[in-house]
């Protein structure tokens, strides 16, 4: 029996349709199933302050809908467009098959886990701590803000501005389509990967790539502690400007600027030293120009 399992229901609320404000405020030790939290009434907060509660083949139209729970878990569901910022200031979730596609998703929550699930969402999922995707999708203009201890396996993420201030995070066999991703995050581990986009990892710390195929201009600006292990990068010019890395490259790189440390690839296009150099590179290309 896992932490978040129901020992023996309460109560069992099945096929309720609800427009109220905070309609099942407070339930604990309860199934929520095939309900629908809907209507002209627009009420809203429908399991504020729950506990213990499993949610199973419900939908959710209305505001708010899961403030403040613990301990629960959420399973084969729906959150409408309509459903404005689901799911803040919850601890202990876990979370399967869920659909959700209104603004502003997880915020300010711990020990969640989602499973095979799909987010669009603006915003989503900021100022959490413990918390991991397991073959999801996410659609985000700005997605994983401020996160501490998080965990993307098998995740496809198209959005901007992603992965921003976050710390100690672990992302494994994902794709990535963002700008500005990683910037001012620190303590990050990205495998197997592809990582596209614009300004990749600005201003972060104790970043390692193992693996990856990295897309995009001017990646890796201003980096410290920067390792880059066995990645092919695509596009890439202007990287590692006043960066320390320690870079292996399986095949080509169009340009460098002002790194500092040691670069390993088959061939660099051109190497750029100006003035604003902050230390000495030792450079490596392995077939001759």
């Amino acid at each position: 029996m896992t932490k978040n399992s129901l020992k023996e229901p309460t109560k069992i609320y099945d096929g309720l349709v609800s427009d109220e404000e905070r309609s099942l405020y407070g339930i604990t030790q309860s199934v929520v199933k095939n309900c629908r939290f809907e209507g002209p009434l627009d009420g809203e907060s429908c399991l504020k302050e729950t506990s213990y509660i499993s949610v199973e083949g419900c939908s959710f139209s209305l505001r708010y809908p899961l403030w403040h729970n613990r301990l629960s878990t959420i399973n084969n569901s729906i959150m409408e467009e309509s459903c404005r910022a689901p799911l803040w200031y919850c601890s202990d979730l876990k979370i399967s098959n869920l659909k959700a596609y209104g603004v502003k998703a997880i915020r300010e929550c711990c020990k969640v886990s989602v499973e095979d699930s799909f987010f669009s969402s603006a915003e989503f999922c900021w100022l959490s701590k413990d918390i991991s995707f397991k073959n999801c999708e996410v659609i985000s203009s700005y997605p994983f803000f401020k996160v501490e201890r998080l965990k993307l396996q098998n995740l496809k993420l198209v959005g901007k501005y992603s992965l921003q201030y976050c710390n100690d995070v672990v992302i494994e066999d994902s794709y990535l389509d963002t700008k500005d991703a990683l910037w001012h995050s620190k303590d990050a581990v990205i495998k197997d990967s592809y990582v596209k986009g614009e300004y990749l990892a600005w201003y972060s710390e104790n970043l390692t790539f193992i693996n990856c195929t990295i897309e995009g201009t001017q990646p890796f600006c201003y980096a410290k502690n920067l390792k880059i292990v066995n990645c092919k990068m695509v596009g890439c010019d202007l990287a590692f400007e006043n960066s320390t890395v320690d870079a292996v490259i399986q095949g080509d790189i169009l340009s460098v600027k002002n790194p500092v440390g040691s670069i390993t690839a088959d061939k660099i296009g051109e190497v750029i030293i100006d003035s604003f150099k902050r230390g000495e590179c030792k450079i490596t290309q392995l077939i001759n120009k």
